[in-house]
């Protein structure tokens, strides 16, 4: 039977889109979300990305059996602070059938194409803080949260279908309660940002963490601002941001480097909501409920998400003080802490040297593919 594509329309359509995931990916590593919560991500009123891009979502079915889905987007301040024409694509699943990858690469190519774009890059949910890139190393782990999963044949699949390698993200596994792992020069430069520059570290609060997030985002837009894929935070992504991160906040790992002046560096580490998610199998109820209540006690593991310092601050050693700062927390209050940082680009040396001095180590791999459009046109 023919493959057909169809956009989401109806609450119907919408579920089939969210439970797609959940049948192609049984018994498999990959880690259940909230069905709730990812029918609050795809909403254009409720999800702040909105506010800056617009996007389609699909849906292949053969034989009226749905077989594939995919999202067309356009993230109109990336592009405005690229100066770049491009169109990405996201949330792609699909059936080991390369009829029903080419028909959903097809429908999201002709939907961006009619938008002046010259190019899609993917597969990012939305934008490339949320899930991004396709498995290509670690199918054997467990992700962890913002993270996707894939079988090999989609790597395989998405090369088949003329898709190219426009960037590799990198997550190193890092365990943070073995300081014998750590290169000796991360003490010494953590106590020069001390002694020397006057740095010291502080902790983001619950009631003011808003606040906290105009800090890190200060960090954040300057120290990426010169990265493949980095668009800067908004207002308004704040904003949600902050909403979300209540839910897994622990104030032991959100992190400020600071000096009599001004905030100078910032690390968030988020404890791994997805070792609950598991147990609650995407449902709050009969007893999702009761496993988030008691998730201190089901977590062991962390997602060091994001560490970054002001470019004029690098030479200070900040960030040896962030790093530092994060085994002397793992050793005071859980002796089995283990986490993985990232993702990384590959081309990031510098934070991938200081990740290796950490004693990490590369234990997955996620790839950012890409399709040039030929005869792109110039509308927009």
């Amino acid at each position: 039977m023919r493959v057909e594509i169809s956009t989401v329309r109806r609450f119907k359509d919408l579920r089939a889109f969210v439970a797609l995931p959940f049948r192609l990916h049984e018994g498999t590593p990959w880690v259940p979300p909230l069905k709730l919560e990812r029918y609050l991500f795809l909403s254009r009123r409720l999800n702040a990305y909105f506010k800056h891009g617009e996007a389609e979502y699909f849906l292949a079915r053969r034989d009226g059996r749905v077989v594939g889905r995919i999202t067309a987007q356009i993230d109109h301040s990336f592009n405005a602070f690229h100066h770049s024409r491009w169109g990405m694509f996201g949330f792609l699943e699909f059936e080991e059938d390369h009829e029903v990858l080419d028909a959903l690469l097809g429908a999201a190519e002709d939907w961006l194409r009619a938008r002046g774009c010259e190019r899609m890059v993917g597969p990012m949910d939305f934008q490339m803080n949320d899930e991004s890139g396709i498995v290509i190393e670690g199918f054997n782990r467990e992700p962890m949260i913002r993270q996707p999963w894939h079988p090999p044949y989609y790597q395989q699949r998405c090369e088949a279908a003329g898709l190219t390698k426009a960037m590799d993200l990198l997550m190193w596994e890092v365990r943070l309660s073995d300081r014998d792992r750590v290169h000796p020069i991360l003490p010494k430069l953590a106590e020069r940002a001390r002694a020397s520059h006057g740095i010291r570290i502080r902790r983001m609060s619950r009631r003011h963490l808003r606040r906290d997030l105009d800090e890190f985002a200060k960090v954040y837009n300057a120290a990426w601002a010169r990265n493949w894929g980095f668009v800067p935070y908004t207002k308004e992504d704040l904003d949600a941001y902050a909403l979300d991160l209540q839910l897994v906040f622990d104030r032991d790992w959100f992190l400020i480097a600071y000096n009599d002046q001004e905030t100078v560096a910032a690390a968030i580490t988020i404890p791994d909501v997805n070792q609950v998610l598991r147990k609650m199998n995407g449902r709050l109820l009969p007893l999702g409920w009761w496993y988030y209540l008691n998730r201190k006690r089901i977590i062991d593991r962390l997602r060091v998400g994001f560490l970054g310092v002001l470019p004029a601050y690098e030479h200070t050693g900040a960030a040896a003080a962030l790093y530092m700062e994060q085994f002397d927390t793992a050793a005071r209050t859980r002796a089995d802490w283990w986490g993985e940082a990232g993702w990384t680009l590959e081309t990031n040396r510098g934070m991938n040297r200081g990740l290796e001095a950490m004693g990490g180590r590369v234990v997955k791999r996620f790839r950012v593919f890409e399709r040039l459009f030929e005869d792109a046109g110039a509308g927009g």
